[in-house]
């Protein structure tokens, strides 16, 4: 059997104003917060999951509370996330939004073959809007600030700046079983982007690399991002993947089970966190799904802690 991984499972970046994060993301994006928890290593910070109506796998952007300086941005790292929106009317909902917002907000342009927008969260994540053409089911939140039509409906390509392609192009392509499908030219590179592909492909299932070789190395930090993971349907291709990469030689973190799913992390070979998770058992497991992310909660090996793990977080309504 050749394994395959069908997409982006979720997106983690990080933010040391968590209160502007979820009032950005909530408010301005209309996404739900489908689960208010902590970082399972470190319970002294949330860890909040933004998605659509439903917590789709492949529709998680996720975010740690760390109270760390901003980001260095170079090379070595994932420089940006895509959200997937449905139409030109969507995306002109949004740059109308996001101006009004007063946030960095680009053009609408065409960029390989798809209608996007660049902008910025409160902290300079960088994020790109990306017209899925409305392919493939949606699951609007009846409560979201976003009409139901403009909603993000999920994770979009994940873009990659790495010093050396050839090293992470041969564990894209020679580990994790994806293809390389095109190419197209930078808007501020002079290296074309590489696409590679998953499953059955779609802006839900690509990464988007580029070689940076003369960028200094990104230092993770406030406004970036911590890891990205991929989708791997159920345990049995997960405990495939952790054969795989334990039969490679592949140091990788051993199988890990977050409650919500199951992860499996490794670092390509320019030094990004990669993760491989489940797309069950999900977010309504503790939790009813009409009632999603408005308690904190906690996996059950963190149950007996809560007090003490409550005492230790601050309020983050908005």
């Amino acid at each position: 059997m050749t394994m395959q991984l069908t997409g982006i499972h979720h997106l983690t970046a990080i933010s040391a104003k968590p209160r502007e994060n979820l009032a950005f993301y909530t408010g301005l994006l209309g996404m739900r917060l489908v689960k208010k928890t902590v970082n399972q290593d470190d319970v002294s910070a949330y860890h909040l999951f933004y998605a659509d109506g439903k917590a789709n796998p492949g529709t998680d952007l996720t975010f740690f509370d760390f109270a760390v300086p901003p980001e260095r941005r170079g090379s070595n790292s994932i420089s940006r996330t895509s959200l997937r929106v449905a139409g030109e009317n969507a995306i002109g909902y949004f740059r109308d939004r996001l101006r009004k917002a007063g946030g960095p907000t680009g053009e609408v342009t065409e960029v390989d073959g798809r209608l996007t927008l660049t902008f910025e969260d409160v902290e300079g994540q960088r994020l790109t809007l990306v017209d899925d053409g409305g392919v493939g089911p949606a699951s609007p939140w009846e409560k979201s600030t976003v009409p139901a039509e403009h909603q993000i409906r999920g994770l979009g390509p994940i873009h990659l700046d790495v010093r050396d392609l050839s090293r992470t192009a041969m564990v894209l392509q020679g580990v994790m079983n994806m293809r390389h499908l095109r190419d197209y030219a930078a808007a501020d590179s002079k290296a074309d982007v590489q696409v590679f592909a998953m499953g059955e492909g779609g802006p839900g299932a690509e990464l988007h690399v580029i070689e940076q070789k003369e960028l200094p190395v990104a230092r993770q930090g406030a406004g970036g991002v911590h890891h990205v993971a991929f989708r791997t349907p159920d345990e049995t291709q997960y405990h495939g993947w952790t054969r795989r990469l334990r039969e490679l030689g592949i140091p990788n973190s051993g199988e890990v089970d977050r409650f919500y799913f199951r992860s499996l992390y490794f670092r390509e070979p320019n030094g990004i966190l990669f993760e491989i998770a489940t797309d069950g058992p999900g977010f309504a497991t503790d939790e009813p799904m009409d009632k999603l992310g408005e308690k904190l909660a906690l996996p059950p090996f963190l149950e007996p802690r809560r007090a003490a793990i409550e005492a230790g977080l601050k309020p983050i309504t908005w």
